[in-house]
């Protein structure tokens, strides 16, 4: 499987407090990545772990401190705005909140059929109708329900399926979902999850999906990286991260998540969350202060990435 994008030492680094007290943030610490075609990569983490920092640097929301992006063997990361709009046929991507992607008082054919005049993808409106409706039909949504309707006329789930099929008018080959189901009923997000499944298979998409939600990221993930304070931490096949995890913020992180069996109960506390900018500015390890396994060499020196069991893991006990 080649490669649509490949990440080389992505820093990116935010000065932060006032003028007579600075801070450095590395919310990015030198992360690299690759993501094949037709392949759904996933980057896993709690919040404030730079995983949407990532997207927004892809976007062009935020530019890199350090590092390259590379799209299709072409370098994208100091791209002019003039090459930077032509990209955005090619990587496209879907939000968190559907009902902020569409102004409330705006229908949202609209947005549709002015995506396909600003690309130029057709001039002739019967056209234009044919394809809005082959990109809704991809996502399950009929034209005749979502014609001459607003936002607030669809369910979040409906909203977020045409979400994507906005996205999907320019035939992308790359979509950046950052956490796209973290806003839509629970019964509703294996529908959404499916259908990110459904484009990779039957369009050949690549899918960039951003998430703290182990379960979807479980279903859906080829492969998944897990990052913690600005770093990936754990890098692999989804079902060895998840089922053989090898780092211990990713064991804490999966034991976090609730089993529905009593039987099963936590028989210890589970603790994720620490001051952001404490942990970003500790020396040595991120996750030494709430390590189980933490060693002296932890709190001093920051570990190598070494690979054990096709798994890439940041952690000394793997020297």
């Amino acid at each position: 499987m080649s490669d649509i994008l490949k990440i080389n030492n992505l820093t990116k680094i935010f000065t932060i407090g006032s003028i007579f007290s600075r801070a450095k943030i590395v919310a990015v610490n030198n992360v690299s990545f690759t993501i094949g075609n037709s392949e759904i990569f996933t980057l896993a983490g709690e919040s404030g772990c730079g995983k949407t920092t990532i997207a927004k640097i892809l976007l062009g929301f935020e530019h890199p401190t350090s590092g390259t992006i590379e799209y299709r063997g072409r370098r994208i990361d100091n791209v002019k705005p003039k090459e930077r709009f032509k990209l955005r046929k090619e990587i496209q991507a879907v939000f968190q909140n559907p009902f902020s992607t569409f102004n409330p008082l705006r229908k949202v054919d609209r947005y549709f059929f002015e995506l396909i005049e600003n690309f130029d993808i057709t001039q002739d409106k019967n056209e234009a109708v044919k394809i809005v409706k082959e990109k809704l039909e991809a996502v399950g949504v009929s034209y005749d329900e979502f014609c001459e309707k607003y936002p607030s006329e669809f369910s979040g789930g409906q909203l977020q399926r045409i979400s994507i099929a906005r996205a999907l008018l320019t035939n992308p080959s790359l979509l950046i979902a950052d956490e796209p189901v973290s806003m839509v009923d629970a019964s509703l997000r294996m529908s959404i999850v499916n259908l990110f499944k459904d484009l990779r298979d039957k369009l050949g998409l690549s899918v960039l999906y951003i998430t703290h939600d182990l379960a979807t990221a479980y279903y859906v993930s080829d492969r998944m990286a897990i990052m913690f304070r600005g770093e990936i931490v754990e890098l692999g096949p989804a079902d060895s991260v998840l089922q053989r995890p090898k780092h211990p913020y990713t064991q804490l992180l999966r034991d976090s998540v609730p089993e529905p069996d009593p039987s099963k109960r936590w028989t210890s506390k589970v603790r994720l969350a620490e001051l952001d900018h404490e942990e970003y500015l500790k020396v040595g390890c991120k996750f030494a202060g709430r390590c189980p396994k933490v060693m002296d060499i932890c709190k001093r020196e920051s570990p190598n990435h070494f690979e054990v069991e096709n798994v890439i893991v940041k952690c000394f006990l793997y020297r």
